[in-house]
């Protein structure tokens, strides 16, 4: 008996977490939440151009031939869409945004971070980029 209420409670859970969306996940967040994410995914960039900054570094004082690829930069350019640099420091707005984005049902299932790049590139005023990535995701994560 017991081994059936296990079994039922795991079917049963498995079955939730599949039908639980980002969508469904940001909204059960308060707003203090939905800011610090926000901050973390902001953080965490940052700290991972540091890091990265530093191992380039290292790598061009060993080799003074040694230019920097292109990849780079490319690289710090995607970390950089995921960040608003015309809010700034106001996430309160970004996680506004977010709530907007996250109201339309096309939205509901494109992850957090996809949804931060985009919504992070529309208020930049880069709404031709956030369409195109918007589009994609929407293709790709269909409700």
């Amino acid at each position: 008996m017991i081994k059936k209420i296990i079994i039922v409670s795991l079917l049963f859970g498995i079955l939730w977490s599949q039908k639980r969306t980002p969508a469904i996940y940001w909204d059960t967040l308060e707003a203090k939440e939905k800011v610090a994410f926000i901050n973390g995914v902001y953080a965490a960039g940052a700290k991972l151009k540091f890091h990265h900054k530093q191992e380039v570094k290292k790598q061009y004082n060993q080799d003074p031939n040694w230019v920097e690829p292109y990849f780079i930069e490319r690289f710090y350019d995607i970390v950089e869409e995921h960040r608003s640099k015309d809010v700034g420091y106001q996430v309160d707005l970004i996680a506004k945004a977010m709530n907007a984005f996250y109201s339309n049902y096309d939205n509901t299932a494109i992850p957090l971070l996809e949804a931060l790049r985009i919504v992070s590139l529309a208020q930049d005023g880069k709404t031709e980029k956030a369409d195109l990535y918007l589009l994609k995701a929407q293709k790709r994560y269909r409700p």
